[in-house]
């Protein structure tokens, strides 16, 4: 106990943990992407894994809650960490100069952190509270085709789809700093494999969050 303890509370331990926690997220980000893109190929598609994921049990009590404890964790730690590294780099500064090393993004990640986190703000008062209204508080009649014209109906304003396309936009840059770091922070740095983490990191960086785009200005046009 007294290991796991010491693990998750020196600088080390808590670099591990974060890049564990970015690496579940990223894994829970294409999970979502892939359902959100049966949208734009079958409303029936859609509306059943919704009404499956919105229903079950497991999903619900055991997957949720491990998911908003890991946003929670993802953002509080990476202020912590960047606290952290804004008072070593001050130090560092007056011998080294940081951007011969590295690009001013990747040092400012909490930038991109700040805006992506607004985003998850704006995204569960768009669609998660609702959810837990419907379900819970005025407990309405279970409805399992609801969810494709309740998505639709988020993306008729432009503004909204603007909002989203520029969070999206700082996802990505987010991840093309944050999901090669994670793999770099669990130790997985090899001469023969970090390139193809980089290129795989990068085409992830630019896929997924255009994927997302793609899909509110979709709903948005087709809904003219």
């Amino acid at each position: 106990m007294s290991w796991l303890k010491q693990t998750f509370t020196s600088s080390i331990g808590r670099k591990y943990a974060m890049a564990l926690s970015a690496l579940f997220l990223v894994v829970f980000l294409l999970q979502h992407f892939i359902i959100n893109f049966t949208s734009v190929l079958s409303e029936e598609t859609f509306n059943e894994i919704s009404h499956f994921m919105g229903t079950n049990v497991l999903v619900q009590f055991g997957l949720q809650p491990v998911l908003i404890f890991g946003v929670i964790y993802h953002f509080v730690m990476g202020f912590v960490l960047e606290i952290q590294n804004r008072n070593a780099r001050a130090i560092k500064y007056a011998m080294n100069k940081g951007s011969e090393n590295s690009t001013w993004f990747s040092r400012n990640m909490i930038f991109s952190g700040l805006v992506i986190l607004g985003f998850i703000g704006l995204h569960f008062y768009d669609f998660w509270i609702p959810e837990i209204s419907h379900k819970y508080i005025e407990v309405l009649p279970e409805d399992s085709t609801r969810y494709f014209g309740e998505m639709v109906e988020k993306f008729h304003e432009p503004w909204r789809v603007g909002v989203y396309a520029l969070c999206f936009v700082f996802l990505s840059l987010h991840l093309m700093h944050g999901f090669q770091s994670a793999f770099q922070s669990v130790g997985a740095r090899h001469s023969k494999y970090t390139p193809t983490i980089k290129k795989l990191g990068t085409l992830y960086a630019i896929i997924i969050p255009a994927g997302f785009i793609f899909i509110a200005l979709y709903h948005h046009l087709t809904a003219l």
